[in-house]
């Protein structure tokens, strides 16, 4: 018999209740900031979490969007919901968490046409529609039957030039596809219609595939200067680089690739050589037909594997100093098979001349050790200035912000 079965039952109940309300406590605390490193001058705070009202709708914190007024939509995967921040006396800490919709399924991307909202669930788009300023939505399919499983959760964006852009993750790690749509990143019109980089013409039916190969590119972004649009990319696991070989955790590197209409990235078969940009690697392991490598598009630079970049946003519209609003921040989420973890981090994509030129950190301090207590997912930069932050791992969105340095 356990000890603790000889105890009195009052003593059994009291600890229970003691390990309950300290569960509780511990749920319900601010994440303790004071380990993030930033460049100087610069401020992070917790702009929502679990002690917020209806903090609980955080659940899986995800992407972001801004709507015209300034008010923040987070998507909670986990909750299957989209939520809303409001800051309404703009003093950085949002008021409440509002519930936009509700049973949705597996939601990711968020993307604002106009005054409609629309949603990637894993298998398709939704509409979320509303009768003057009350919530929950009208929730309306728009795009749909698109692939899920394996990599399932899906962005949506709108380019600068009103087209919208989905991600397709692969369904597997390293595989040849089935469905011609996996792997890729998509492009429909506004009103739902495929519009991809090849055009058909008679009964074929218009694919939406826009680019290639990309095994999960969740998050993309364009860059203001130029338009070029830029997405990450998670390179796949347990590679070697030998035929047979032991597994070596620094292959393959992760990507930003400039994504361009028509192009392959190389996926299952290549990878990027940090080394040498203009080249890319064949998988000794998963081998493609004889000079296929030599004809896929190199990424446009690259991160540490495994580091699983996401969310990436540039800073042309934040208060921040001068020097940083060509540039973009990634976000890392982590790596989860790496002896020694990567990523965990907010990373700096330096521009010159309109192409990235270096990687840096920005904010670090989630990772400590070999253990990591947050997980940054999405980026994107607020009416204010500011950058918003979302952690899937501590359900909280942070807010970095610029302050001027007293002499």
């Amino acid at each position: 018999m356990h000890q603790y079965q000889r105890l009195p039952v009052f003593i059994v109940l009291a600890v229970i209740a003691i390990i309950a309300l300290f569960s509780m406590q511990c749920a319900n605390a601010r994440p303790d900031l004071a380990g993030i490193k930033l460049p100087p001058g610069f401020k992070i705070s917790v702009f929502a979490d679990a002690s917020s009202k209806n903090g609980e709708y955080l659940r899986g914190a995800r992407f972001m969007a801004f709507d015209a007024s300034g008010n923040l939509y987070v998507t909670s995967a986990k909750g299957d919901r989209v939520v809303m921040l409001p800051d309404a006396d703009k003093n950085g800490v949002a008021d409440e968490v509002i519930s936009v919709a509700e049973n949705l399924n597996a939601p990711q991307g968020l993307a604002f046409a106009g005054d409609t909202l629309l949603v990637a669930n894993q298998d398709g788009v939704v509409k979320l529609e509303r009768s003057g300023a009350a919530w929950p939505a009208k929730v309306t399919p728009f795009i749909n039957k698109l692939p899920s499983g394996g990599h399932t959760l899906k962005n949506i964006k709108l380019s600068p030039d009103g087209y919208l852009f989905i991600n397709v993750g692969s369904s597997c790690n390293v595989c040849t596809e089935t469905d011609p749509t996996r792997a890729t990143i998509l492009r429909y019109t506004l009103d739902g219609k495929p519009a991809g980089a090849l055009v058909t013409i008679g009964q074929h039916r218009q694919s939406a595939v826009w680019a290639r190969g990309l095994r999960n590119s969740q998050g993309f972004a364009w860059q203001p200067q130029t338009g070029a649009m830029y997405a990450t990319n998670n390179g796949a696991d347990n590679r070697s680089a030998t035929r047979n070989g032991a597994v070596n955790d620094e292959l393959p590197p992760e990507h930003l690739n400039k994504i361009e209409a028509g192009k392959h990235y190389g996926w299952p078969h290549c990878w990027g050589d940090p080394d040498n940009l203009q080249a890319q690697v064949e998988d000794p392991n998963f081998p493609a037909e004889t000079g296929f490598c030599k004809t896929v598009q190199a990424p446009a630079i690259t991160f540490t594997s495994h580091s699983t970049p996401i969310g990436i946003t540039f800073l042309d519209k934040t208060n921040w100093p001068a020097e940083y609003r060509q540039d973009a921040i990634v976000a890392m989420h982590g790596s989860w098979n790496r002896k020694q973890l990567s990523g965990y981090k907010l990373v700096r994509v330096k521009f010159k001349n309109n192409q990235p030129s270096e990687v840096v950190d920005f904010a670090t301090g989630w990772l400590v050790g070999n253990n990591a207590w947050g997980r940054p997912v999405d980026v994107a930069v607020g009416t204010d200035g500011a950058v918003y932050v979302s952690d899937d791992r501590t359900d909280v969105i942070y807010r970095i912000s610029y302050r001027l340095i007293d002499n």
